[in-house]
């Protein structure tokens, strides 16, 4: 039985990624992955995300420059878009994020992150 921590962490997941990205992708999970997603629904989303001093809403945006950051980080860049418009981010305000990545992480790596979150707002009908 899972702990009230993993508990919320799903629950997380659930809100910002829907069932396919909670109960769908750790069912779907290997021996090998596992373990990992584990340890992001525990850690991650029950944990880290769920502080009280941070929203939800800012995480995602915090989240979102620093993958940009990272260099692209592309799958996760179109999944966290995801989770941020389910937490409250605008269209507009990725954007803005993107555009300030620009200035901070460098133009390659903000166009890098523009096609990704516009690919995902594509395919969640708001582009």
């Amino acid at each position: 039985m899972a702990d009230d921590v993993t508990e919320r962490g799903m629950e997380l997941r659930r809100k910002m990624f829907g069932p396919e990205g909670a109960e769908k992708r750790v069912e779907a999970a290997s021996d090998f992955i596992r373990p990992l997603e584990d340890y992001v629904t525990r850690e991650c989303f029950g944990d880290t995300w769920n502080r009280g001093v941070l929203d939800h809403k800012t995480r995602s945006m915090i989240t979102i420059a620093m993958l940009t950051a990272l260099g692209g980080q592309g799958g996760q860049i179109r999944n966290h878009v995801k989770g941020a418009i389910a937490n409250g981010v605008s269209k507009d305000e990725i954007r803005e994020i993107l555009r300030h990545a620009a200035i901070y992480c460098g133009v390659p790596r903000s166009v890098d992150a523009f096609k990704n979150a516009e690919s995902m707002l594509k395919e969640m009908g708001l582009e």
